[in-house]
């Protein structure tokens, strides 16, 4: 509207202005006309100067306003102002585009989300077929007119067009600074006038566009962006993220989080459902936030199967909504089957280590091995495999206590091990990535000591002295145990059938008791579980950190074995087992290895390029550079590729190795390393090679980086509504082989408004005065 009334009154289009340059080409009759409106000036300020003496004495019939005056003043010295602009003939100086002898370039999006429909005639690919692909119609026409047309096609990278059913939407990325340095470079050397940019502006790479556009401004080359679609979609619901392990064992009940967001649907009740293998192994059912807001779904899924599995998350398709693919995602989730080694250091004879050991009895995925201390320096070992290994109590080497995934330090005292190997537990943590669980009891936390040393570093909660008082504070404190709001959904805390089930559930287990009065966390630490005394004071009882490449978790009760043994418990109940089992999954969960491989990403275009990234270290986890590593690359059709996988050089342990995924399907690569001719272990990744869906996501049209395309290269950023201005704007870019022209001005429309106006007010003012 407001660019149809600007050519409605200066007769050229906005772009006109802005590329040319404005110049005055006089006459000799043009001077003179400037001497006459001098004399005009100087008889119009002569005769207002009696008026403006008038206004300004006491007010009565003929003064007091000389506001009223100045006005008069102003508006004949601005017709007289116009006239004379117009007299010296002012022009705008051009440089326009000899038609047929420039050439331009135009890209068309082949991507899949142009098949969208959300247009008044079609899809989005229509609208570009309808405009840009027919040589006798549409913008295509005007553009012939002017310009020679090289076509090309683009998802990933740009293609020659030959015909207009080569564009098949087809593509599964969109590359839009790609597209734009192909076109460029192919026609470098031509007189190219811009570039046209037909496109939704969806950018499905994590690649910037800044480098390309970069090389378009210094190449002084225009790219004028046309957006096709909606930037608002009415109607629709998009599974936006889900957030899923990499890895988790077999048996683990896993909570994963679902992103949703939905226009249109305000409201409404839908239900998530989880897929593997076409079985649905979870629901859960959620009511639609307001439109555009993000909202978030928990679901449970129980890892029964091992190997890889693919989980698809779908919302069924509702009654008119514009895209159906973005309903679904899929994440591949790799289930392992083996058992993970826990060291249970236990400082003196109690329930908890009976009860513990009882709880993951069944759990075919935990190996717990205890070594229980029954006075000094004599231990009973529970659980090892080696009638050696223990023996002389708690590992005094990285090498032997590194070989644990976990590590469970149950009412034992700082004192009990040297500097060396606190320093070592520590080390645990952070370098090896393990998992460190601290329990609670009298010799545990800052009661065992522990305030200063290494182990404190890595615990998640601040140790202070213990202090001993008269009122008895420091004995045993029944608390009632109650999960936080972070604690609520969290996998640990899931000790019943549903997240329902298992809030319900806490309120009516057992008080527990605890003599380590832990109130503060560090920063960055989680609380999971707060404990509440019979004086309603709050205290920590379970709370978790990262710490270095893996996790410390500390658990301030000494009895949660009355969960199990408490009389209001029956003995069918499975909660203190639901409890320790998810609480020592959660320990374990993502240790590395002596070997930890993974792809880049887990998910690729077929005949696309796979990065695989190994981290190997010795068994004292220490980074090796000069390892062997071999990469055995299992194709879907059972053909194994043997890859050298080199040293990156960029960092200590890293190791890189590329292999092209060329058929649809699941690649298993397990790289294998050696060391002197000694194996230091193997580890396994899966990427699978589909076709992308990423097109189908947040797949309204990006205005604002279609707007930025065309801001930074010098171009203009259209939509349907003003794209009839394209082929007149590419005229006048000033670029390949133009030639001058001048457009005068003084007979454009709004000059004949702006004296009419001018004239217009003069009399208003006047009749409203009584001066007329």
């Amino acid at each position: 509207m407001l660019e149809a009334l600007f050519r409605l009154l200066f007769e050229y289009r906005p772009v006109v202005f802005k590329q040319g340059e404005f110049r005055f080409a006089p006459t000799s009759g043009s001077y003179v006309a400037l001497g006459l409106a001098v004399v005009a000036v100087a008889i119009v300020i002569l005769s207002y100067r009696r008026a403006l003496a008038r206004a300004a004495a006491p007010a009565g019939p003929q003064g007091g306003q000389p506001g009223r005056t100045l006005i008069l003043l102003a508006l004949r010295l601005g017709l007289i102002a116009v006239v004379a602009l117009c007299l010296f003939r002012p022009v705008l100086v051009i440089k326009a585009a000899v038609a047929q002898q420039n050439f331009l370039a135009l890209l068309i999006d082949d991507s899949r989300s142009m098949r969208i429909a959300d247009g008044p005639a079609g899809s989005r690919g229509d609208f570009a077929r309808q405009q840009f692909t027919d040589p006798s119609q549409g913008v295509l026409k005007s553009l012939s007119d002017r310009f020679v047309v090289r076509t090309f096609r683009f998802s990933t990278s740009a293609a020659r067009l030959a015909t207009p059913e080569e564009l098949s939407f087809a593509g599964g990325q969109t590359k839009l600074g790609a597209a734009l340095e192909g076109a460029r470079q192919e026609l470098a050397g031509l007189p190219l006038a811009g570039v046209v940019l037909v496109s939704d502006g969806a950018d499905t790479t994590d690649a910037a566009l800044r480098d390309a556009l970069l090389s378009m401004k210094a190449a002084a080359l225009p790219v004028f962006t046309v957006g096709v679609g909606q930037d608002r979609l009415a109607r629709d619901i998009q599974v936006d993220r889900i957030t899923t392990p990499r890895r988790a064992l077999k048996g683990t009940s896993l909570l994963i989080d679902a992103v949703v967001r939905q226009t249109g649907y305000a409201g409404e009740t839908v239900t998530l459902d989880v897929e593997d293998g076409g079985r649905i192994v979870g629901s859960q059912s959620m009511k639609l936030p307001p439109d555009g807001e993000p909202a978030s779904v928990r679901v449970r899924v129980m890892a029964a199967d091992a190997g890889t599995r693919v989980l698809r998350f779908k919302i069924a398709p509702r009654e008119g909504e514009a895209i159906a693919q973005n309903n679904a995602r899929e994440a591949m989730v790799e289930i392992l089957d083996r058992r993970e080694r826990i060291l249970h250091y236990e400082g003196d004879p109690r329930f908890e280590m009976k009860f513990l050991r009882q709880a993951v009895k069944e759990d075919k995925n935990l190996e717990v091995v205890t070594l229980q201390r029954t006075a000094e320096n004599k231990f009973l070992r529970v659980g090892i495999d080696d009638p050696e290994h223990l023996l002389g109590g708690f590992p005094r080497t990285r090498e032997e206590l590194f070989g644990y995934r976990g590590l469970v330090l149950s009412n034992v005292e700082a004192s009990a091990f040297s500097g060396d190997q606190l320093r070592m537990i520590a080390e645990f943590v952070e370098k090896r990535g393990g998992g460190l669980l601290m329990l609670g009891g009298p010799r545990a936390f800052a009661e065992g000591g522990y305030a200063g040393t290494a182990v404190a570093d890595a615990l998640p909660v601040v140790l202070d002295r213990a202090v001993h008082t008269a009122d008895g504070d420091n004995l045993a404190t029944r608390l009632s145990i109650r999960p936080t709001r972070a604690g609520e959904s969290h996998a640990v805390t899931q000790i019943a059938g549903s997240e329902a089930a298992s809030a319900a559930r806490w309120p009516d287990l057992p008080p527990l008791t605890s003599v380590n009065r832990i109130r503060a966390i560090k920063p960055g630490a989680t609380v999971l579980l707060n404990g509440i005394d019979d004086r309603r004071r709050e205290q920590v009882v379970l709370a978790s950190q990262r710490y270095g490449r893996g996790k410390s978790i500390a658990q301030a009760v000494q009895d949660s074995w009355l969960w199990q043994m408490h009389a209001t418990i029956s003995l069918e109940d499975q909660t203190h087992e639901n409890y320790w089992r998810q609480l020592l999954r959660w320990l374990v969960d993502d240790v590395p290895g002596a070997v930890d491989v993974h792809a880049i990403t887990d998910r690729v275009e077929p005949g696309e390029t796979v990065t695989l990234v190994a981290y190997v270290v010795d068994p004292a986890f220490v980074e090796l550079n000069d390892a062997r590593l071999t990469a055995y690359v299992t194709a879907p059709s059972g053909a194994v590729q043997e890859l050298p996988v080199q040293w990156s050089g960029k960092r200590d342990g890293e190791y890189h190795a590329t292999f092209t995924a060329p058929a649809e399907g699941i690649y298993s690569a397990r790289v294998e390393a050696t060391r002197g001719g000694k194996t230091i272990g193997s580890s396994v990744t899966q990427v699978r090679a589909v076709p992308s869906d990423a097109e189908y996501f947040d797949a309204t049209m990006q205005a604002p980086r279609l707007q930025r395309i065309a801001d930074e290269t010098g171009g203009r950023f259209y939509t349907n509504a003003d794209l009839a201005g394209l082929p007149e704007d590419l005229q006048y870019t000033g670029r390949g082989v133009t030639t001058i022209e001048e457009r005068e001005l003084w007979h454009m429309p709004i000059v004949l408004v702006l004296i009419l106006a001018l004239l217009s007010a003069e009399w208003a003012l006047r009749r409203k005065a009584g001066l007329a």
